[in-house]
């Protein structure tokens, strides 16, 4: 059954989706817990997403394999009543199938959250089959048809962290259009860092925004702008950032001058630092 109520969560979602559409991209800052999404909605950002990687991690659990979907959905619930508009990244969906996804969605709709991140990728290394992972996306938006469904494609990432050569955009744009037609709001592309590439897939999707994961070093919002980027995600960044100055400032406190050999996680690319958080942290690859 859809989920037709309007009224003031209606206007949320319609704010939400405007947020993409505007003169400028909209720039997603990922939270990993009550404190930090406060912090950012603080700070003036109007939407904030939340980090799988750092909400599985902060509680000592791998990402990616659905072991924080009771941590992720309380977060959820928690952050959706701050005054910014929430989207919540869901991993592969919390279930295997569609309609469990869509259950998990409408259960998000209720606490007030108005868009769901649900990505492609498996645990194993290799991508959902695309018609499964059509028919999870088409079951979200059937249940809750004003919920923002950003569809996340792995194609790129898994090459990425697996340190293999990057597919050609014909793949991610077989999966991307397949994803627009069974109702996807927004597309994600994570490690897709070719400019030509970002371009032409920004392109061919016209009125869909392209949502790309921001790499220090690789990209500039600017540029992303130019390229017709219409969202720009943090990803783990954040939470990687946040731990590397604690960490830092633990130890200069007794060792002035010097660091520790935790490393410059926030600044290194972002499928490099994430597998090495989970590979120390919770021993298993990230997605």
């Amino acid at each position: 059954m859809s989920d037709t109520s309007d009224g003031p969560a209606r206007d949320r979602h319609t704010a939400f989706r405007a947020l993409h559409h505007g003169d400028r991209p909209l720039l997603l800052p990922n939270a990993w817990d009550h404190a930090s999404a406060a912090a950012l909605v603080r700070r003036g950002f109007p939407a904030i997403g939340t980090t799988s990687l750092g909400v599985a991690a902060a509680a000592g659990l791998p990402d990616a394999t659905g072991d924080a979907r009771d941590g992720t959905l309380a977060l959820a619930r928690g952050i959706a009543r701050l005054p910014a508009l929430v989207t919540v990244d869901i991993e592969g969906g919390f279930g295997e199938r569609p309609e469990e996804v869509a259950a998990v969605a409408a259960e998000l709709d209720r606490a007030g959250v108005v868009g769901v991140n649900i990505e492609d990728g498996r645990p194993d290394g290799t991508l959902a089959p695309l018609g499964h992972q059509t028919a999870v996306i088409a079951a979200v938006k059937e249940r809750v048809p004003r919920l923002f469904v950003n569809a996340r494609t792995d194609t790129h990432w898994l090459a990425a962290i697996g340190g293999g050569t990057p597919p050609s955009l014909s793949t991610t744009a077989e999966r991307v259009e397949a994803y627009v037609g069974a109702g996807a709001d927004g597309i994600f592309v994570p490690a897709l860092s070719d400019e030509q590439d970002i371009g032409a897939l920004a392109d061919d999707l016209g009125e869909t925004p392209l949502n790309i994961l921001f790499t220090p070093g690789r990209h500039t919002y600017e540029r992303l702008a130019e390229l017709g980027v219409r969202r720009i995600s943090c990803g783990s960044l954040l939470f990687r950032a946040a731990l590397d100055r604690a960490v830092e400032l633990a130890w200069s406190i007794a060792h002035p001058g010097t660091r520790t050999d935790l490393g410059r996680t926030a600044d290194l690319p972002s499928y490099t630092a994430a597998r090495s958080l989970a590979d120390e942290f919770t021993g298993a690859d990230p997605l």
